[in-house]
């Protein structure tokens, strides 16, 4: 838990709130009649979002999901924002036991020249995407802040939005990825049992549970638009995560108001040398329940469906909880203007274009929204 020499410690009081309230989340004493109660209630209190992550709530999805949809078209509309990665650099420092890009994984590591990046970007503005999400894996030495805001600067030239999903940083580097045109910063904590998180977590910056917990915090510090919250399902006890995960969320919104905040729901999935990297107890039915939660807990929150999961299951949370859609995704480094440089962190489940994506949404009767941000 200790932080390591040059990072940033702002001494923020927000994860021991998490961290307490989380281990003393009790979601088996919950019954029918808690989540009766909820589904009459018009907001949702942390008490109310501790129900609506209960096995009891499981039966209950359907009226759980109108409410949800409900909540989702006063604050979103119709409207599903479109947007793409790119892994510009494979290349890690950290050995977490359940990623592909782990620094002990043996496989083909790249890292994308800027006139390569360029090309990528170019490839992607073509296809009529105007939100990027930048991603590299955690090597400050193989992937520097300077590089990264190198390929940020060229991403200006085609995006309006420019999410980067990188090592966490310190507020004076978060600040200058700002200046270089990023606006939104994805930190994911994993899990959030701090016994578990030592466990997985074998060696590497990432290892240090505080630093990473903070990342969202010293984002907006350095004035960032907004910051992306979640955990990896499947890793440890998924209801405990995902409360946590939204509490984090929930206190960072009230500590910063101005922020935009979102989730991500990802689930663990299989990745090179390791084919058996399945969620266990997390499936479909369960994840549903955790963005309906999340979108009833947090109405005015985004949440982001990745192509982790199969195409029917993105098609059908689209517009009841999802309010954003990656399409045409590649997860090894490069792949969008030529073939792949480095190989990929997992295997994804839903590998549509752009249009495929942008014609189910319509067929939906949605509105695929490839802007909603102006560079000013």
């Amino acid at each position: 838990m200790e932080y390591m020499e040059g990072m940033d410690n702002i001494g923020s009081e927000i994860m021991y709130k998490v961290i307490g309230e989380t281990e003393n989340y009790d979601y088996k004493k919950y019954k029918d009649n808690d989540v009766l109660k909820v589904l009459q209630k018009d907001i949702i209190s942390l008490e109310d979002y501790k129900v609506l992550l209960s096995p009891a709530a499981e039966k209950y999805l359907e009226p759980i999901a109108h409410k949800a949809k409900k909540e989702t078209m006063k604050h979103f509309g119709n409207s599903i924002n479109m947007f793409t990665p790119l892994y510009i650099a494979n290349y890690c420092e950290n050995y977490c036991v359940y990623c592909g890009f782990n620094c002990m994984n043996k496989i083909n590591r790249a890292k994308l020249t800027m006139k390569e990046i360029e090309e990528e970007m170019a490839a992607i503005a073509g296809t009529g995407l105007k939100e990027i999400l930048l991603l590299t894996g955690e090597s400050r030495n193989m992937s520097s802040v300077e590089y990264i805001g190198e390929a940020v600067k060229i991403a200006c030239k085609y995006f309006s939005s420019i999410s980067i999903e990188i090592y966490p940083l310190n507020v004076d580097e978060y600040r200058y990825l700002r200046e270089c045109g990023a606006d939104y910063v994805c930190v994911y904590q994993e899990t959030y049992d701090t016994d578990k998180y030592e466990e997985v977590h074998l060696f590497g910056h990432k290892r240090i549970y505080p630093y990473r917990f903070n990342a969202q915090e010293r984002a907006l510090m350095a004035n960032m638009r907004g910051v992306s919250f979640g955990a990896l399902l499947g890793l440890g006890d998924f209801r405990k995560d995902a409360f946590a995960a939204g509490l984090h969320a929930s206190l960072i919104q009230k500590k910063y108001p101005h922020a935009e905040i979102s989730f991500s729901i990802p689930r663990l999935r299989p990745y090179i040398n390791n084919s058996d990297n399945n969620p266990n107890d997390v499936h479909e039915k369960q994840l549903l329940q955790v963005m309906l939660a999340y979108r009833l807990f947090m109405p005015y929150a985004g949440i982001t469906i990745s192509t982790r999961e199969r195409a029917g299951f993105r098609d059908n949370v689209i517009g009841i909880a999802a309010t954003k859609i990656s399409s045409g995704v590649k997860v090894g480094v490069g792949g969008h203007g030529k073939d792949e440089k480095g190989d990929e962190q997992f295997e994804i489940a839903d590998s549509r274009n752009v249009k495929e994506i942008h014609d189910m949404i319509i067929s939906k009767g949605l509105q695929p929204v490839y802007n909603d941000y102006i560079r000013l």
